[in-house]
């Protein structure tokens, strides 16, 4: 094995492990050693995507398919880069076509289907997603990542009855694999079976609270002022409503949430205070200030939805915003605050 062919390997060992830094310093070496190796771009994408730096990563692998217009592998990982987390759905679709020219095997075919299938159900053109689906191969497939891929797709277009048995088949072969257990709850309960979910968002909870954070995760203190600066950046009318409210930051749901019915993967929970009685608003009296409304944020889940440190702070602003409106404003006005106290 000649010294560039193991400075790789060393690189994609410590990448898959998550050590992020380690495979930037194995990829820069491998970079003085052959400055104009696809492969050494493609390392240098891998790690600078799982540091955070997404537009690092998508600048490495274009290089590297410049070297190389047929390397697969490097468009694969620029169409995940653009889609998450840059939600650049149509280059990411444009990516997964170019990359279904040059697949030969079932696998590098599902690869691409299920990528770009990903990418149309992200911008919302379920019916293009559709007729992509009927492109994956009718083969039995080893991999449990892409039993629990196929799975997973036919879920997010709305067919359980094909996902289920795909998904039920992940979990059961592979489980330590988080999202499969997760869509198995998901599963479970679109069938009805409340036990069963519950089992299944219990066991992706203790798998995701067993993982690492990523390396670019902010510490805790740096989080709380990264949510501060969101809560200054709501709009007027929306920051009325949570003003006093008590804020918490913890990694995950509690397990006994999660039995209560929440969701382990959610980004956060606004729990309003009740009206005092029928009829009767607490807003805006001396009485409500004691009500306060209290905020949970779930910092790995909000990371994990962000996917880098640069989109923390927009992914935390659209939860806020999806929260607020949907206990304040979508209840049909009756936790809605006394409109004395929005003037």
């Amino acid at each position: 094995m000649d010294q560039l062919t193991a400075t790789l390997d060393r690189g994609w060992d410590l990448a898959q492990r998550g050590d992020s830094a380690g495979a930037v310093a194995c990829a820069k070496r491998a970079f003085e050693l052959d400055p104009q190796s696809p492969e050494v771009h493609n390392l240098l994408g891998f790690s600078a995507a799982l540091a955070g730096e997404p537009e690092a990563a998508l600048e490495h692998y274009r290089q590297a398919i410049a070297l190389d217009e047929t390397y697969l592998e490097a468009m694969l990982n620029a169409a995940e880069v653009l889609m998450h987390p840059m939600s650049e759905w149509d280059e990411a679709v444009t990516m997964c076509d170019e990359a279904y020219g040059l697949a030969q095997t079932d696998e590098e075919v599902a690869d691409c289907v299920l990528l770009k299938v990903d990418a149309l159900i992200s911008k919302g053109d379920m019916e293009e997603a559709a007729r992509a689906m009927k492109l994956i191969p009718e083969v039995p497939f080893e991999s449990p990542n892409h039993v629990f891929l196929i799975g997973r797709a036919y879920y997010e277009l709305g067919d359980i009855d094909r996902a289920a048995p795909l998904i039920e088949e992940a979990a059961k072969t592979d489980p330590a694999h988080a999202d499969a257990q997760y869509y198995l709850g998901l599963v479970r309960d679109e069938k009805g079976d409340a036990r069963g979910a519950t089992e299944a968002f219990l066991r992706a909870r203790a798998l995701d609270t067993g993982r690492e954070a990523p390396p670019w995760a902010p510490t805790a203190e740096t989080f709380a002022v990264v949510l501060e600066s969101v809560v200054r950046r709501l709009d007027a009318v929306l920051a009325r409503y949570i003003r006093e409210a008590d804020v918490y930051v913890v990694d995950v749901p509690g397990a006994e949430l999660v039995v209560d019915g929440v969701d382990p993967r959610a980004l956060m929970i606004l729990d309003a205070p009740a009206p005092l009685a029928s009829g009767e608003s607490a807003w805006g009296t001396a009485e409500s200030s004691q009500r306060k409304c209290r905020i949970f944020v779930y910092q790995r889940n909000v990371e994990r939805a962000a996917g880098s440190v640069e989109h923390l702070e927009d992914e935390l602003l659209h939860a806020l915003e999806r929260e607020i409106t949907a206990v304040f404003l979508e209840k049909g006005g009756e936790t809605k605050p006394d409109p004395r106290a929005l003037n």
